[in-house]
Formats: structure tokens, sequence, C-alpha cells
């Protein structure tokens, strides 16, 4: 966090503030006041880009356009407050698509500059991160933690608040996009990956043999490219495709892998907590067989909520309430940083170097 050209904001823990988040295509804001979330709203653009199979980046900053006020209105009615009731103004600045990034990091700004008030730049998968600790009245402690979502697979070691280490990533595929794209070679509508998990819970997880990619690396990278190759060879050989069967044992193939890798850190970092977050992690399978795994080991599990697993502000308001606690200060001149270089960033904050 940057000290320039942004006000200081109230820090105590009653601080109240805003958040917007336009990474993709959900236009969220949220408000987080007296240490708790107090109001968050979601518009969804899901019905929008179904048509495209797939998120249209200019789609979707079009609809954040439309639709970042009426939200911002409908969290502050929700929350029972106005606009200069607001302590500090926060914003996601990446990764994600740069045109949508701008649309939130602008409207945010524009407030924190009308209302002279601190604004703060949070990255997107620090919130997904830290998502599961929300509700911990601790907060955030020394753990692993495990982000699976549409656009990223990360293993990161948390030592505290804007301290990581990046222990793994995907190479290629992230797990939820891989869910998706099994979803679309089954022909099943957008988004594709919720689907196949619907499937899988009425299919045989035993049936078809498929690939536990990098299981045995020695790292904590992560590979699903090639398991949704094989599911695509798969499909030609069966008429009827056995779609249900296909599904659960894809997703064994996904569950196994980030089980054995997270798990695996767990026991090497000698921690005693894993926090799971992201979208893949409202995946019934996947939840039940971390669950099994930390009370095997005694480890203690948090979970984020399930809505704020998806993309959403209250985890963006979250993280701007506890840099600014800890002392940090707004910073106008932030920029969005779309792509890699913005988990590049994560890790430079740390102060650590990255490792595996």
């Amino acid at each position: 966090m940057s000290h320039a050209d942004s006000p200081k904001g109230d820090v105590r823990r009653g601080a109240c503030i805003l958040a917007m988040e336009t990474s993709c295509d959900e236009t969220a804001v949220a408000i987080f006041k007296d240490g708790r979330l107090v109001a968050s709203e979601v518009a969804s653009q899901i019905a929008i880009h179904s048509e495209f199979g797939g998120v249209v980046p200019e789609v979707a900053s079009r609809n954040h356009l439309r639709a970042l006020r009426p939200t911002l209105d409908r969290t502050l009615r929700s929350a029972g407050l106005v606009l200069r009731e607001i302590d500090a103004i926060a914003a996601t600045n990446g990764p994600g698509l740069a045109t949508s990034l701008m649309l939130g990091m602008s409207m945010a700004k524009g407030l924190a500059v009308a209302l002279k008030k601190p604004f703060i730049a949070v990255n997107h998968m620090e919130g997904h991160l830290l998502s599961p600790f929300m509700n911990d009245p601790s907060g955030p402690c020394d753990s692993v933690g495990l982000v699976v979502s549409g656009g990223h697979t990360l293993l990161v070691r948390v030592l505290g608040i804007g301290r990581y280490q990046m222990l793994g990533k995907t190479v290629d595929d992230a797990a939820g996009e891989a869910f998706d794209k099994v979803g679309k070679l089954l022909g099943l509508p957008y988004p594709g990956g919720p689907r196949v998990a619907a499937l899988a819970e009425h299919g045989n997880a035993s049936r078809f043999e498929l690939p536990r990619s990098m299981l045995h690396s020695g790292d904590y990278q992560f590979s699903f490219s090639g398991l949704k190759t094989a599911v695509r060879y798969l499909l030609p050989k069966h008429d009827p495709v056995p779609v249900a069967d296909i599904c659960a044992s894809f997703q064994e193939a996904v569950v196994d892998v980030l089980v054995e890798k997270t798990m695996r850190a767990v026991r090497l970092s000698e921690v005693r907590t894993l926090a799971l977050s992201g979208g893949v992690s409202c995946n019934v399978r996947l939840r039940e067989c971390f669950q099994k795994a930390c009370s095997d080991a005694g480890v203690r599990l948090l979970l984020a909520p399930h809505a704020l697993c998806t993309d959403n502000a209250a985890m963006i308001a979250y993280v701007a309430f506890l840099h600014l606690r800890d002392g940090a200060a707004g910073d106008l001149a932030a920029d969005v940083c779309p792509n890699l270089a913005a988990m590049n960033w994560l890790c430079r904050e740390s102060k650590l170097t990255p490792a595996g």
C-alpha cells in the first residue's frame, strides 16, 4: 500500500468501508462497518454472457457501467447508510479484465475524491485468500491458503496480513477453467462448471481412470489441461456418452490432486490451519474430501461462505479494512493490474521469495 495522494481514513475498528468489485462479469458493492459485513450486493451477468458461451470483455464492461450506480444505491439502502458516513473507498485493481477493472476503479476513485476519503486498491486474489477469515474474530493467521476459481489455482502460505509466500499455482488451466471446458465438451449450457459438478453427484467416479497430472511432481504446481484433453479423447469412444460418469470421474481426478498437494503443503509447512476459497470451493465433493483430510490430520479447515466464494465486494472491503487497520494509507495513483503482474504484486508485497 502506498502513502501517496489520498487522505488518511478513520482506522478505528468501527471504520466504515465501501468496496467495489468489477474484475470480470459480476458488478459487486459491499460495506464493512464495525468490524463486520453489513451489506453486500452482486449484479450477475451470467444470463447475458450465456448467449455467447463465455464472458465477452466488451459486453462485461458495458454492463458494469449500467449496473454500478444501481448496485451502489442498493448496498447503501441495505446498510441504512449514506455516502457521507463512509470512511474509506476500496476497489479491485487486478487481476481481471482491464476494461472492467477500470470502471470499478474509476467510480471508486471518483467517490474518494468527492468525499475526501482514502482510496485503497485491493488485489482480487488477496480478497479470495483472506475471505475464509472474515467470520473468524482472530482474523488471518499463519496458515496455508488454497484459492480455486475459474481463472486461478493458487497455493499460498499466509504469514499475516500482506505477508504471503506463493507455494504453487497452475501451469496451464485453472481448476475452474477445466470444469467449464469439460462442460463445453459435453455440450452443457454456460457456465459448464457447476453443471459438471451437479451431474457428477449422480455418476460413477471410478468408471474412468483419468490422469492426476503433476500429482507426484515434487512441487506444488498444478496442471489440468491434460485432464481436459483426456476427457475430449474419451468422448468419441462412447455412444451414447455416459455424461454423469465422465463428470464424476473428471471431478474426482481434480479433487484428488487438489487435496493431495494441498495437504502435503500443510504438513511440510507445519501449520494447523487451511483456508479454502474461490468459486470452485463451493464444490460439494471438494469440501467433503478436504473436511475428511483435515479432520484426519487434526488441521482446522476454514471455508468461505458460499456467497463469498464467487466474485464479491465483501472480500475486497474486508481486505481494505485489514490494511487500513494496520496503518496503510490510500493511493489515488494506483492503476489497474489486469494480468499475471497482479500475482507478482501479491508476492512482492510479502517481501518473501516465492517458493515452488
